[in-house]
Formats: C-alpha cells, sequence, structure tokens
C-alpha cells in the first residue's frame, strides 16, 4: 500500500458496508485495462470488477486507513491519502480507463476542482463513473418541513457531507469539468412512499405552480449515478429477442452478453419482442438480434419484412446444428439466409451456417462474472448431471455409474437436474434431484459439486455443439468428467478436466477421483485459472463491438446480398 508523504493531512471517515454498488459496477466497461475507484473504502467494488475482467489492473485511492489496508489485500495498487490535498504516489496522466467516484465528491471541499484536475488522468474513451446522493430527495423535504434536519452516521444526512447536489447541478459541476454526461440513472430505494409524500404535497406543489409529475422524477431517487467522458460519444444501439429461459441457452447468450455490452457507454441495450421495433431515427446505428428463431414460411417471411430494412442491420443468433432441429426442416427456412449476419459459438457451427450467409462471426461461450467458489467443503465427491435432453449420451454408462456408487459409497454423491430418468436410474441412496430450475440455482447446485458429468455421443449433432458445461464447471472449480466429443479441444486430460473414452476408462477413472479429492480440486483449480484466462466475456466484448460496427458501415452492402438471396423480402 502507498503511503502518504510525511505531514499529509488523512481525513478519518467511517467504514461503509463492505459491498458493491451495483449500479456503478454494471457501468464500469468490462473492456478496461486500469481502473481507478477515488474513495475505494475496502476495495469490494474493484475486488468485484476482477471477478469480470481479471486481466484490469484496479487501483484504490482513500483516507482512511482501516479501510485502505483491507483494499490493499484486494487491489493491484492502493493510495493512502487525501486526494484534495496529496499528489498521488502514482502518474496517471492519459492511462485511465474508468475514473470511479463512488458516494465520495459529496465529502470533499471542492469537488469541482478535483473532477477538472483528474480529467487529465482518462485515457482515450475513458469514462468517468460518479454515484452522488440526491439533496432533492423528498425524505430530506420531510425532514425540513418537521424539523428533523440532523446529520447521521451515514446516508443522506451523513454528518460528513460537505456538498450537495441536485440532478441539475451535478450534470452542471461535470460540464463544467469538461466532462459532458453521456447518461444518468436514479437510485429509487423506497418509491411507493415517496409517490404518497408527492401525493400529499400535490396541492402546495401546483400552487407554487411546480408540476408534480416533474417533481416526482427529481424527487424519488435517492443518488443518481452519472457516466461522463471528455469526448463526443457516438452510440451504436443493440437490441435482442430472447427465448424463455430454459436452461442457460437465455442467460449465457443473450442477457450476460447484453450486460457486458451495457457497460461500454458507446452502446445501448435492449430486449424487444421481435415484432414491434422501438421508434428509431433511421439514422440512428442500430443492430436487431433474433435469439434462436423459427423464421420459417411465410410467417417467417412476414417477421422479416416488418425488422429488414437498408438502415437496420438485422442478426440471428444461434449455437445449434440446424439440420437437427425438426422446426427448422421446412422447406422454406429463412433464419440465416434471410439475415444480413448471423453470429454464433463454434467454428465448426460457423462452416455450417456460412453455406446459407457468408457473414458469420464466431463469439464462443464465457464466463461474465467468476462465481464464489463453495465445493471441496465435506468429505467425499459430489457428481452433478444437469444436462437437457441427454438420454442417448448417458444411457450407455448407467452401469458404469451403478458400479461406481456401490463400490465408493457414500464417498460419492450424484446431484441431478431436470433428467428424472437418470435419477431414476442410479442405485444409490446418496443422490439428491432438482426439476427444472433457473440459471442461479442451476449454477450453485453445479458450484456445490467437485464433479460435473458430461457425457456425449459420437454425432454430428454433438459434435457442433460448444463446450458451454466445461466453461460453467470450470469457472466454479468442478471439475469436467467428460467425453472427448467436443471437450478434446479445449480440455487438457488430467491437467484442466479428465476425458474418458468408453465406458471402463469412465469406471477406472470415475474411482481413481473419489480415491483421490485433492487431485481433483487441483484439476478444478487448473481449470478455473484456465478460464479465467482465455474464456471471459469481458475478453470478445472489443470484437463483438468492433463487429457490429463493421456491420452498420456495410449495412447498404449486406442489404443487397440479402435481397439477392431471398428476393421475396423486397415485396
Amino acid at each position: 500500500m502507498d503511503q502518504p508523504e510525511t505531514g499529509a493531512a488523512v481525513a478519518q471517515a467511517p467504514l461503509y458496508p463492505d459491498v458493491p454498488n451495483p449500479d456503478l459496477l454494471d457501468r464500469i466497461p468490462v473492456t478496461a485495462r486500469l481502473v481507478v475507484d477515488v474513495g475505494c473504502g475496502t476495495g469490494a467494488l474493484g475486488a468485484h470488477y476482477k471477478r469480470i475482467n481479471p486481466r484490469a489492473r484496479v487501483f484504490g485511492i482513500d483516507a482512511e486507513p482501516a479501510a485502505a489496508r483491507i483494499a490493499a489485500t484486494r487491489l493491484d495498487r492502493v493510495a493512502l491519502v487525501d486526494v484534495e490535498h496529496t499528489p498521488l504516489p502514482f502518474d496517471l496522466a492519459g492511462q485511465v480507463d474508468c475514473l470511479i467516484y463512488g458516494d465520495v465528491l459529496e465529502h470533499m471541499k471542492d469537488p469541482w476542482r478535483v473532477l477538472a484536475t483528474q480529467r487529465s488522468w482518462l485515457a482515450p474513451g475513458g469514462v468517468v463513473l460518479a454515484c452522488v446522493p440526491n439533496v432533492e430527495h423528498w425524505s430530506l423535504v420531510l425532514r425540513l418541513l418537521q424539523d428533523r434536519f440532523d446529520y447521521e452516521k451515514d446516508g443522506l444526512l451523513d454528518r460528513q457531507h460537505l456538498r450537495w447536489f441536485s440532478r441539475r447541478t451535478m450534470q452542471q459541476a461535470l460540464t463544467e469539468a469538461g466532462l459532458p454526461p453521456i447518461d444518468v440513472a436514479s437510485r429509487v430505494f423506497d418509491a411507493e412512499q415517496g409517490r404518497a409524500f408527492v401525493a400529499r404535497i400535490t396541492p402546495t406543489l401546483r400552487a407554487l405552480k411546480v408540476d408534480p409529475q416533474a417533481y416526482a422524477g427529481r424527487a424519488l431517487a435517492l443518488q443518481y449515478v452519472w457516466r461522463a467522458r471528455r469526448e463526443p460519444v457516438r452510440t451504436l444501439h443493440v437490441l435482442s429477442t430472447m427465448l424463455d429461459p430454459v436452461g442457460g441457452v437465455s442467460q449465457v447468450r443473450v442477457v450476460d452478453p447484453m450486460r457486458c455490452l451495457a457497460a461500454d457507454p458507446t452502446v445501448r441495450t435492449q430486449l424487444w419482442d421481435g415484432r414491434v421495433v422501438p421508434t428509431l431515427d433511421p439514422a440512428t446505428p442500430k443492430i436487431l438480434i433474433f435469439h434462436r428463431p423459427a423464421l420459417t414460411g411465410e410467417a417467417g417471411l412476414l417477421m422479416l419484412r416488418s425488422v429488414v430494412s437498408p438502415d437496420t442491420v438485422v442478426v440471428t443468433e444461434f449455437d445449434d446444428h440446424p439440420d437437427y432441429i425438426p422446426v427448422l426442416q421446412n422447406r422454406e427456412v429463412f433464419n440465416f439466409r434471410g439475415v444480413h449476419a448471423v453470429q454464433t459459438t463454434t467454428p465448426q457451427l460457423a462452416a455450417v451456417l456460412r453455406t446459407q450467409n457468408p457473414e458469420v462471426a464466431v463469439f464462443p461461450n464465457g464466463v461474465r462474472a467468476l462465481p464464489d467458489v463453495r465445493n471441496h467443503a465435506r468429505p467425499g465427491l459430489t457428481l452433478f448431471f444437469g444436462g437437457l435432453n441427454r438420454e442417448a449420451d448417458w444411457q450407455p454408462h448407467i452401469g458404469v455409474l451403478n458400479a461406481a456408487a456401490a463400490a465408493a459409497g457414500e464417498r460419492l454423491r450424484f446431484t441431478i437436474v431436470h433428467d428424472r430418468a437418470l435419477f431414476d436410474s442410479l442405485e444409490t441412496p446418496h443422490k439428491s434431484f432438482t426439476p427444472t430450475c433457473d440459471y442461479p440455482a442451476y449454477m450453485q447446485l453445479l458450484s456445490d459439486s467437485e464433479i460435473s458429468f458430461m457425457p456425449l455421443a459420437e454425432n454430428p449433432f454433438n459434435r457442433s455443439k460448444s463446450d458451454l458445461k466445461f466453461i460453467e464447471a470450470a469457472s466454479c472449480r468442478v471439475t469436467a468428467l467428460a467425453s472427448p466429443v467436443v471437450y478434446a479441444e479445449s480440455i487438457t486430460d488430467g491437467r484442466t478436466g479428465v476425458l474418458f473414452h468408453g465406458a471402463e476408462e469412465l469406471r477406472g477413472k470415475l474411482l481413481q477421483m473419489v480415491a483421490n479429492p485433492s487431485a481433483v480440486r487441483a484439476i478444478g483449480d487448473a481449470a478455473r485459472a484456465w478460464v479465467i484466462e482465455h474464456r471471459m466475456l469481458a475478453y470478445q466484448m472489443q470484437d463483438r463491438v468492433a463487429w457490429y460496427w463493421s456491420l452498420w458501415e456495410r449495412r447498404r452492402e449486406l442489404h443487397r446480398a440479402l435481397l439477392s438471396r431471398v428476393p421475396e423480402l423486397a415485396a
């Protein structure tokens, strides 16, 4: 930890709750190389961000020694200084991709000067995030009316608050510092009480010629979260449909990537219903994504006609081999040739899809944020299975699983999600079953296990699948016990997972794992490290945004090619 210069003033501040502000966390660009958290406290925000982007360096600055000592165990560097009075021990000019002021500007004597000075720290394209309490919050007005404006330990009336900002005055402060705001989000925690207060004083507001609805918009926010940049922002709008969340496909292929994209200050994201396109100016750069659609026959054409235009890029997101999906065996399928471009998960699938559309990009499945490590906390091992429609893959191995269960006894437990037939076929009392569940529950059950069983039979459909199950397991430090189909391309046998080529090899390797839990844990550690190095979603976002911008710049060319493939769309 970097100590202050001799004689530097170190202000004392209370330790705030050791949790990150989620509205700040979601706005830190996932591609940032250097993040500086001014007033970092215990470093909780930076520590959680490093689970999203482990490659980033996160520096913290705080004036409270106890908090800074904790932050120093979590962040790359921490300076124990008062930024208003003490030069920093590291030179940041032109290097910072994200500069954060989380509930700290209101504690400064001259926050306007700090913003103007530290603006020079930003790298080209760098963003400033600031969370600031709202002086117009309805509870402060109520306290004033009731003569209860008393300072407290924390919150809006924190006794160490020196400055107060409304939405208008904070916007002015950022603009005058050379940081024109990009956007602002309201943090509202007590909306029902706030609306009730506004309703009670509405006659007075009208008598004062104050619009009650406009006042409510200003009074409900407890805090505002601002984003600002030095440079003007050209914004790309990305809109996506989403299948009902069954299994993890919607979470992994839509929710998590859209959340990462939204952290980019140049991107706006939105889920849409696939039918009514939100009203946007024709000149607005926009990408519309269909998630695993079934655009077949006249109905498919009708839907595409409603959205396809020379000024709107339409993309299909698809991650399975279409030749083995019954609904797509219609003679007139427009999923791929009827859109401007396609995005998928593997080179094998890309080769299949390019036969229908030459514009295909591959974005492998990845992890948005590293989950907590929860396993290896009790004796024995738990084997997890959570596949959908995988009966043909596990049935050849059920005899081996039962033999291993009999040999291992209570040292081998089984956690089965969704597949009741597999659960019923296991001849052991040491098993538990969970019906199809949401993705967080699925990941919690997985992270409580030590082994993830991932058999895939050899066939063309399976060969085109992604290694998602391995990525999910490895991120949780769960060791994959997998077939070579698909997984041999990602797993190093015996180092980042365990591969089996047949029933006898499966039996031997599973019993070896039961006999040596420490080796299983070591493989799980190595697998998690591999994911950290290679398969975080953060690492592909720059390429994804660049591809979307490329599609937009080439939209007229792509549209001509689309109409040549499907002239019916011109009708």
